[in-house]
């Protein structure tokens, strides 16, 4: 009798801003999840993200020995992707040049990501398993007629939800017996940020900058400003460099119109007869159906479809205006929330069956 595949046993690293959430997976099967919280207090210690690498670290080590999970056992560890440089979707082993890149923000500022790539590959190192990154934020497929602006200086940037976006495409391809790269995709991810990208034949050829660039406003992001009225706020006084960054991540969008960054509490206030509210709401969906409409053109092909995630995918009256005025032109299909610890297992797995994997 033939003896059964011996499962890999993967670890997932997913820090974020304030938790690092990790998932032990076998195979597609995952057999832990846990969220870490950080305090205030606990992060402020450290002057730098990275520096909170051995703090994170030893964090993880110790909740997997609680769970009585030996780290010799991983046959691969990856990291969410950080601010590397632009590439490339597909699955990256860690090594010295991303490793440089990441401690030292090369490519961006500070981002809690980063550290996804520097835990993975140290904790990897120990044990002699491979350490991955996959689709990090940072991934570029853009057209080259895409990246053109008005000034040189300033050309277009791909900063997007790429892990969730690919996730959702190819798991749209496979429930329609088919091949994510023989597909036209439009993919609108909606959560803390908006991302609206055109997937042209497994390739995002167009997307907005979603981090403090353009595209919809969000819970928490200015997303599209008047140009010329930003720069005049940016040189009036009242505001230093690092407050005007903040209004355009993190207290713009939902927070800046209502003072809370839950698309619950904006529902409610709808619900409530709140008219400001409903107006914010109408706007931000229009703001999205706006930007789906540009992307049907961007592709330049027929559309096979409109695939709708993340958080507020849950939102039936954000769905609701979405489809009403898309599905006239595409079909729309709606993949709630996100599952970044899944999609990260799962290129680990690829790239363990030898399926992908590309050197940074």
């Amino acid at each position: 009798m033939r003896a059964s595949q011996p499962m890999n046993k993967i670890l997932v690293i997913n820090p974020g801003s304030t938790s690092t959430k990790i998932a032990v997976y076998e195979d597609h099967k995952q057999v832990l999840l846990e969220v870490i919280r950080h305090t205030a207090e606990e992060i402020g210690r450290y002057e730098k993200i990275a520096d909170q690498y051995e703090f994170r670290k030893k964090l993880i080590e110790d909740k997997l020995h609680e769970h009585g999970i030996c780290e010799k056992d991983f046959a691969a560890i990856i990291g969410r992707g950080g601010m590397v440089r632009p590439l490339e979707s597909g699955v990256y082993n860690v090594n010295e040049k991303m490793l440089y890149d990441l401690r030292n923000c090369i490519h961006s500022a500070e981002h809690a990501s980063n550290l996804g790539g520097l835990i993975a590959y140290e904790m990897a190192q120990t044990i002699g398993c491979p350490a991955f990154i996959a689709d990090p934020v940072a991934v570029d497929e853009l057209s080259d007629v895409a990246r053109i602006s008005g000034l040189p200086e300033l050309p277009k940037r791909s900063i997007f939800h790429a892990l969730n976006h690919k996730a959702i495409a190819r798991r749209y391809a496979t429930e329609h017996n088919t091949q994510y790269e023989s597909l036209n995709l439009i993919v609108v991810h909606m959560g803390g940020g908006v991302s609206v990208g055109a997937h042209k034949h497994g390739r995002v050829v167009d997307v907005n900058q979603a981090l403090d660039g353009w595209g919809p406003f969000s819970p928490e992001r200015a997303g599209t400003l008047p140009a010329g009225d930003l720069v005049k706020l940016c040189f009036s006084g009242k505001y230093t460099q690092a407050e005007i960054k903040k209004m355009l991540a993190g207290k713009g969008g939902f927070y800046a119109h209502l003072g809370t960054t839950d698309a619950r509490e904006v529902d409610k206030m709808v619900e409530n007869g709140d008219k400001k509210a409903a107006l914010i709401l109408e706007a931000f969906c229009y703001c999205i159906t706006k930007d789906i409409g540009a992307m049907l053109l961007a592709m330049q092909e027929k559309t096979d479809a409109v695939l709708l995630t993340g958080g507020i995918a849950y939102d039936h009256l954000v769905v609701d205006y979405i489809k009403k005025y898309v599905e006239p032109f595409a079909p729309v299909h709606v993949y709630p929330g996100e599952d970044e610890m899944g999609a990260l297992a799962d290129c680990a797995l690829r790239a363990l069956n030898g399926e992908e994997t590309k050197v940074y």
